[in-house]
């Protein structure tokens, strides 16, 4: 953990690391065990936890403690302060709507997405996917375009330090293929990863671009693997998904 500096107060690290902590399944822990997970003394999460459960961020019951409703605040307030997020719920209904297939948006944080929306139309992906759910940018589309947005200073260094696994046979881990693909993505303007991530699973993506023109965030329609292929995908989804990606930059776009 970083030093105490008059830039960083340790005290509100702590206190996320042990929100975190209590985050993970089975969705409650013993002080020991958020002490162990948050890399903490057993003093310090105990001082922690007890102020969490003074400010009703969580409950105790008996050597436990879990999270209390109070603490989903702290996730929506990200979400509601994304300008782009009440519009593009909507937006990604009529896409769903459209096409009878699943949809989703994510951003990008560090080596991961993490779902900002998903709407599932089959039952193609885990159930426990959801919003805020993380998944390993490599491996989905709506992590590849986000990864070819990059700057190309942080592109390669995303692809000189990351360790890519692989989750299928067709999983893409060598860094020179990736790189080829994040290269196609940002020419291209989509990303198309088939079987990546689930053998069953295809999936085509689109960047979401803010008033400016930055690359904020992705929107994705999946498909089961093996009922359409990349051509096929970019010809049937490619002009509604970029065209719900300009409304949605569109409705985030101050007036006047």
């Amino acid at each position: 953990m970083v030093k105490e500096s008059d830039g960083f107060v340790r005290a509100i690290a702590r206190g996320f690391a042990v929100v975190e902590a209590l985050g993970r399944p089975p969705g409650r822990q013993t002080m020991s065990e958020v002490a162990s997970i948050a890399g903490l003394s057993r003093a310090t999460a105990r001082r922690m936890l007890t102020t969490l459960v003074a400010l009703k961020y969580c409950e105790a019951d008996g050597r436990y403690f879990s999270l209390r409703p109070r603490a989903l605040g702290l996730g929506l307030s990200y979400l509601n302060a994304l300008p782009y997020w009440g519009y593009a719920q909507r937006a990604l209904e009529d896409l769903r709507n459209e096409f009878g297939e699943s949809c989703a948006l994510a951003v990008l944080d560090e080596t991961e997405i993490v779902y900002a929306l998903r709407l599932p139309a089959r039952r193609i992906l885990s159930a426990n996917l959801a919003v805020g759910s993380r998944l390993p940018a490599h491996l989905v589309s709506l992590g590849r375009v986000l990864l070819a947005a990059l700057p190309p200073g942080q592109r390669a260094h995303y692809l000189a330090t990351t360790e890519f696994r692989k989750v299928t046979p067709r999983t893409i881990v060598d860094a020179r293929a990736l790189s080829e693909q994040l290269r196609r993505a940002d020419a291209d303007g989509y990303a198309w990863v088939d079987g990546e991530l689930d053998p069953a699973i295809c999936g085509i993506a689109v960047p979401v671009r803010d008033q400016a023109g930055k690359v904020v965030a992705a929107i994705s329609i999946n498909t089961i693997s093996g009922t359409i292929d990349e051509a096929a995908a970019r010809d049937r989804f490619l002009i509604a998904l970029r065209r719900t990606a300009q409304d949605i930059r569109t409705q985030t776009t101050p007036a006047g």
